[in-house]
């Protein structure tokens, strides 16, 4: 299998270039000889498909390939590499060397920042090619993923977005990026992801359409006058959530889903270049009305990183947006594969030819403008910080020493009184930042103070310092009312509630809590409670506690709400009401959609129609071998008598058996109805960690949001998964 995969590399070298490969390639079987992948298959596997990218995909002379498998042998062993120096050129060990020891750095001395990481690598690729096959080496990964064991897809996830998405980005390998983006994406948040490459394969025979009637009235002319090819280009299911993100609307309201692209075959110079393009722009703008607003000129001004196309949004007569891009072929190449368009260099043989390549790449990578993200739209919600074991902790963007406290444990955050960070002493305040390693500094005699509210961001943190606030409050008023009580006794008085509450008003505050958290606290003196009540006791006949006067309630109506309806295109969707006359449909058992959602239709085998949502786990097989088969679907409005059945996992932590408890009491208050009901313990858990298994029955999606979100301010309850409800 492996050697079929050599030879697709090493196919039309000369023999001594398949000499160098072959001879690297076995000296890396032999040192990884016994050593598995997570699929349980020979690790030279890896090295392999490293060597596939380097040489197929980004165009690298056999040398770079050579250095791919010698990487892989001489990583952990000093000697090899040693003995290798004697036998490979030193062109080549300089890459080696430089893989190695990138390879050394973990995240606990790199700390993943970006920048720092960055020039790390920079520092040990005295070769370019390094960065470029390090770039390899992690797409690799990324595309075999599912190899790994959970613990660790998230940390390389991470690095993917910060560190090798943005160098592939600078160095305009815009293929690469956009895979490792979408793969990224497919692992951080396979909900999302799900939905939109769900939606993107639903929509597939809509586009198809929509570009055969876009060029049609175009094609007889232009084909009289130039030789092009027309290229469709899907957003990428990342790009599309970006801007679904950042625009604050659903994937319907994403006008640029795609692009009508123009490759248009013209002579080589610039001005007859950008005569054809604009040529071309004027008969699409003749044809389709533009929005000038959108128009991108990227020939007159190409982008820094030389990226040449005419961009324009126009519209056709059902009033459907399509973004057209015109470019010649050579404009394509570089918009394709960005400078490495240039760097297959198999033709370049003279030592000044590979100097000035590798000179260019060098200034690439060193440029003032190390991570293109910065000034970009893409923005994370969460910073990933690391314990001084080099544990990844996930955190709000904006957190500080306090949530990173309280997200290792409570009685941590409880005694916080600071950190190390990175090293440096800082106060509870410092806000923390992606890469950082914190290590927290704690007292036994700290307690938390309501200030600590006002620093914290995270949901967790405030709620446990909320709990411990209301657990101190509580022995706090529970003291002060003993002293009142035992006082009292010597004042020959007795202690109810309508004194309690005549003492709260008198002294303006706000609760019965309250007062006696402020005998305890020694703020009210009890000479001042005694002769209040002595003031009282003397008056003949005192209104001991003001009665509430009862308001008369209002007996006023709203009017009937009047329902408006849209008749637009009804009759292209199936319509989920109350009653289908005629029509036979069920809700999916496999995703149960409810009220709301958004879904599809797939006629049955049986006749019938069973509606899935669209980010089901069987929509793709569905969409992808049976599209003839979808039905459109419109939910209308049903009774507020009519219920769906949806399953939840809830996820607890530290937890106890009473949370079930509390779990079936917030069902109940949110007005849910709880079908049925299970604990599975974790076996990787710890104690106190189980998982709930629940099946409720609720009106609409809105509803079961309301209920998500009751049950997530249970303590104890960490992530809350929507699965089937026959679970």
């Amino acid at each position: 299998m492996e050697q079929d995969r050599l030879n697709g590399i090493i196919d039309n070298y000369s023999q001594q270039e398949r000499d160098l490969v072959v001879s690297a390639y076995k000296i890396a079987e032999k040192a990884l000889e016994g050593t598995q992948r997570g699929n349980s298959h020979p690790f030279i596997e890896h090295p392999v498909g490293v060597a596939s990218i380097v040489a197929n995909e980004l165009g690298l002379m056999p040398e770079a390939v050579a250095a791919v498998f010698l990487h892989e042998a001489s990583r952990q062993d000093q000697l090899l590499y040693q003995e290798l120096t004697k036998s490979y050129s030193e062109e080549i060990m300089r890459m080696v060397d430089g893989l190695n020891r990138i390879s050394a750095i973990t995240p606990k001395d790199t700390k993943l920042q970006a920048e720092n990481y960055r020039k790390l690598i920079i520092s040990y690729s005295k070769d370019p090619r390094v960065t470029l096959i390090k770039l390899a080496d992690r797409l690799e990964i990324m595309r075999n993923m599912d190899y790994f064991p959970k613990s660790s897809v998230k940390r390389k996830i991470t690095e993917t977005v910060m560190l090798y998405i943005p160098l592939a980005h600078q160095l305009g390998l815009y293929n690469l990026k956009s895979e490792l983006e979408d793969l990224y994406f497919k692992y951080a948040d396979p909900e999302s992801y799900r939905a939109i490459t769900n939606k993107l394969k639903a929509t597939e025979r809509e586009r198809e359409k929509l570009v055969e009637q876009f060029i049609k009235p175009l094609e007889e002319t232009l084909r009289k006058r130039y030789t092009y090819k027309l290229k469709v280009r899907t957003k990428t299911a990342y790009s599309i959530w970006k801007k679904m993100q950042k625009q604050q609307v659903p994937f319907e309201e994403v006008f640029d889903v795609f692009a009508i692209r123009f490759i248009v075959d013209a002579p080589n110079n610039r001005e007859a270049e950008h005569a054809c393009c604009w040529d071309i722009f004027s008969e699409v703008t003749k044809e389709y009305k533009p929005d000038t607003s959108r128009l991108r000129d990227w020939i007159t001004n190409p982008k820094p990183n030389g990226y040449e196309s005419l961009h324009i949004t126009v519209e056709n007569k059902e009033g459907a947006k399509i973004e057209v891009q015109i470019r010649t072929a050579r404009m394509d190449d570089v918009a394709e594969n960005g400078h490495a368009s240039h760097w297959s260099y198999k033709g370049i043989k003279s030592v000044q030819g590979l100097d000035s390549w590798l000179k260019s790449v060098k200034s690439m990578l060193e440029s003032s403008d190390p991570n293109p993200y910065t000034n970009s739209n893409v923005s994370l919600d969460e910073i990933f910080v690391f314990t001084p074991a080099g544990d990844l902790k996930e955190l709000p963007k904006g957190a500080t020493i306090l949530d990173f406290a309280f997200n290792i444990h409570t009685n941590l955050g409880v005694r916080c009184s600071g950190a190390k960070v990175n090293g440096k002493v800082v106060s509870i305040r410092e806000v923390l930042h992606t890469g950082d390693v914190v290590e927290i500094m704690s007292n036994k005699n700290q307690k938390p103070s309501p200030d600590w509210l006002n620093i914290v961001v995270s949901s967790k943190a405030r709620s446990r310092i909320k709990n411990k606030l209301k657990e101190e409050e509580g022995k706090q008023s529970k003291i002060g009312r003993e002293i009142l009580e035992r006082r009292m006794k010597n004042w020959k008085m007795e202690l109810n509630d309508d004194i309690l509450s005549e003492l709260t008003k008198h002294f303006k505050l706000k609760s019965i809590g309250e007062l006696c958290m402020a005998i305890s606290n020694e703020t009210i003196e009890l000479q001042q409670i005694k002769d209040h009540l002595t003031s009282l006791s003397q008056s003949q006949e005192s209104d001991n506690v003001q009665s509430q006067a009862s308001a008369g309630q209002a007996a006023a109506e709203f009017a009937a709400k009047i329902k408006s309806t849209s008749h637009s295109n009804d009759d292209d969707y199936l319509i989920i009401n109350d009653k289908l006359d005629n029509i036979s449909f069920k809700m999916a058992k496999c995703c149960n959609p409810i009220f709301g959602d958004d879904v599809f239709g797939f006629v049955s085998a049986t006749g019938g129609i069973r509606i899935h949502r669209i980010s089901c786990p069987n929509a793709k097989r569905l969409l992808e071998n049976y599209p003839y088969r979808v039905q459109r679907v419109k939910w209308r409005q049903v009774s507020n008598t009519t219920r769906f059945q949806t399953g939840l996992k809830v996820i607890v932590v530290n937890g106890d058996i009473s949370v079930g408890n509390s779990i079936i009491d917030s069902i109940n208050k949110q007005g849910a109805s709880l079908r049925a009901f299970r604990i599975e313990e974790r076996t990787s858990g710890k104690e106190g960690d189980f998982n709930v298994l629940l099946s409720i029955s609720v009106s609409n999606n809105g509803h079961l949001d309301r209920v998500i979100s009751d049950l997530k301010k249970i303590r104890g309850v960490r992530t809350i998964l929507r699965i089937s409800g026959e679970k």
